[in-house]
């Protein structure tokens, strides 16, 4: 586990990651390492599989709910452009 103040201050909210490849991982941090932050109840959504925005796709996970794809994720934080709580979308 990290001893990053800011990722142990996020542990069981609900984040939206947003990476530098065309997906968005919304889900709940578990636990945030050094390499990997892992998320449960995850959503893993590729931007290429639909016609929406990214901003669209979290806009509508904050309005109706995280569509979980994944109980569990790890993902690269090399990937990470952004990381923003769910709560914190504003429409």
């Amino acid at each position: 586990m990290s001893d990053d103040p800011v990722w142990l201050a996020l542990v069981g909210q609900c984040l939206v990651l947003d990476l530098s490849s065309p997906y968005v991982v919304v889900g709940t941090l578990a636990e945030a390492g050094s390499l990997y932050v892992t998320l449960v109840d995850a959503d893993v959504h590729d931007l290429r599989d639909s016609k929406t925005t990214r901003e669209l796709y979290v806009l509508e996970a904050r309005r109706h709910g995280v569509r979980c794809n994944r109980q569990r994720v790890s993902v690269s934080r090399s990937e990470i452009v952004s990381v923003s709580r769910l709560e914190d979308v504003v429409e």
